[in-house]
């Protein structure tokens, strides 16, 4: 049930639970990682590890340090997800050739095949959550716009 007014959503608590833009994100962000669930097992990718292989689709080779900065995770929890690709046989770590102190992870024949498997993840995607895909661009850039603003916010 939602806490709304005739003026207007939750003017008597501004602690509903349903007016709150973390839980809605939250809920968001958790529901559509379980949609990509399904699509991601039979190529053997869990979601972060398939954002990892995006990143690499589009850059390799990529240093740690700037794939960490694509992907805005903490090397800590970036170097497992490297780490279990590797494993895989998707990727591997090379000594940088311009900077021997730095890492370049670069696909191997193997994660560059399954590119092919993956440019249906997209579609399937878009099919199965079932909202337009112009929503779906929409709401793309909101959240885009809202991710700027709050590093704006943590930046001041």
């Amino acid at each position: 049930m939602r806490s709304t007014t005739a003026a207007g959503p939750s003017e008597t608590n501004p602690l509903a639970l349903e007016e709150q833009v973390c839980f809605a994100l939250s809920v968001a962000a958790r529901s559509v990682v379980a949609v990509y669930k399904p699509v991601l097992e039979p190529m053997g990718l869990t979601h972060p590890q398939y954002l990892v292989m995006l990143a690499l689709w589009q850059h390799e080779p990529v240093s740690v340090k700037d794939l960490s900065g694509m992907l805005q995770l903490d090397p800590g929890t970036l170097s497992p997800l490297v780490k279990r690709l590797e494993a895989a046989g998707l990727v591997r770590r090379d000594r940088d050739a311009g900077d021997e102190r730095s890492l370049a992870i670069v696909l191997t024949e193997k994660g560059r095949a399954l590119r092919k498997e993956a440019l249906k993840v997209p579609g399937a995607i878009v099919e199965r959550i079932g909202l337009p895909l112009s929503d779906l661009r929409d709401m793309h850039a909101t959240l885009t716009r809202v991710i700027a603003a709050a590093q704006d916010a943590l930046a001041s």
